[in-house]
């Protein structure tokens, strides 16, 4: 039998923005990162392509790959809502010239590298009272909004994928009701995504400067021209510098914190609530102040099972390379003789 110990597995965690990828060592039921990288997503034709660019200069045997990508895999594909790809497991193993090749949604991945994470690698936003018997969710905005159950299974969290940030968006209250109706216009169907996602936030700075109910800043509309829109009002709004990205990232906060509710009521998540994504470490002391909690917990009669649920913020960005690592390691012990 071969030795796992000096394995070399290829972990991604491949979104609509950006892509990133590592290499890790396998020694036992440890892993290390080798080697990582950051690379465009929408620069590359593929998958193939991108990961190409990754091992250009690596000559070492790769036992195993998982990716994590955002969207929906069936069987060994996945078609990205976000890019035009469309990602086959068995031609990119044929590609890459490896053992195995395994696709996860990039959920899953990330629910999956939680028990990797050291204890200053989240942060708890509610203490709640967590039940050990309880399954658990996972929910992220980015570029789009993904979503997972954990659902307990005797001691284990096991993932399981879903594409729940397509799912209509609810509004709660009038103002969110004449955001569903700006949004409407425009899309016609209105998922969360479309609020609760990085162009989500600019969504919502664009209804409520259309509609008058915040002055819009000529320097911030020169700075979105040039700069990433979200980052630009979540930018301004940490530092209160403008008025209208203040607003905006609070609605934001609280269509997010009810998303997050009804994340938690569909799963049971008595186990806990974990915010993933890039969004949530950087609006941290937004986070803090309490909008998205009130709105999580906004649940009428369920209220109080709500604020026992723990709610904890992922810091670390590798969360889903470790569990990308994680699965391409036990895949490869599968395939082994």
């Amino acid at each position: 039998m071969a030795d796992p110990v000096s394995r070399l597995v290829l972990a991604g965690d491949l979104g609509g923005t950006k892509a990133n990828l590592a290499l890790f060592s396998v020694h036992q039921e440890r892993l290390t990162p080798e080697q990582t990288a950051t690379l465009p997503s929408a620069d590359y034709p593929g998958v193939s392509e991108l990961v190409r660019a990754f091992l250009e200069d690596e000559s070492r045997e790769i036992a195993a790959a998982c990716l994590g990508i955002a969207g929906p895999v069936r069987g060994t594909t996945v078609s990205t809502p976000n890019l035009p790809w469309v990602v086959d497991a068995r031609r990119l193993q044929a590609d890459l010239g490896l053992v195995a090749v395994t696709l996860e949604n990039d959920l899953v991945a990330t629910a999956l590298g939680i028990a990797e994470l050291p204890p200053e690698g989240v942060e708890v936003l509610q203490e709640g009272k967590p039940d050990p018997a309880g399954n658990a969710a996972l929910i992220a905005p980015g570029t789009g909004l993904g979503e997972a159950l954990l659902i307990r299974c005797g001691t284990d969290l096991v993932p399981v994928a879903s594409e729940g940030g397509h799912a209509s968006f609810a509004p709660n209250g009038d103002l969110q009701l004449d955001l569903l109706r700006f949004l409407a216009a425009e899309f016609g169907a209105v998922s969360a995504e479309r609020v609760v996602s990085g162009p989500g936030l600019r969504n919502v700075y664009r209804f409520l400067t259309a509609t008058g109910q915040a002055p819009e800043s000529p320097r911030v509309r020169a700075r979105m021209e040039s700069e990433d829109p979200s980052a630009v009002i979540s930018g301004e709004a940490l530092g209160e510098a403008d008025e209208a990205c203040v607003r905006a990232l609070d609605l934001w906060l609280r269509a997010f914190g009810a998303e997050a509710g009804n994340l938690a009521l569909a799963a049971l998540a008595t186990g806990g609530v974990y915010l993933g994504g890039g969004i949530a470490p950087k609006v941290l002391p937004k986070l803090r102040e309490g909008g998205f909690l009130e709105a999580f917990r906004a649940k009428g009669r369920l209220s109080g099972l709500l604020a026992d649920i723990p709610v904890r913020v992922i810091l670390d960005p590798k969360a889903a390379l470790y569990g990308a690592a994680r699965c391409a390691a036990r895949r490869f012990a599968q395939e082994l003789p």
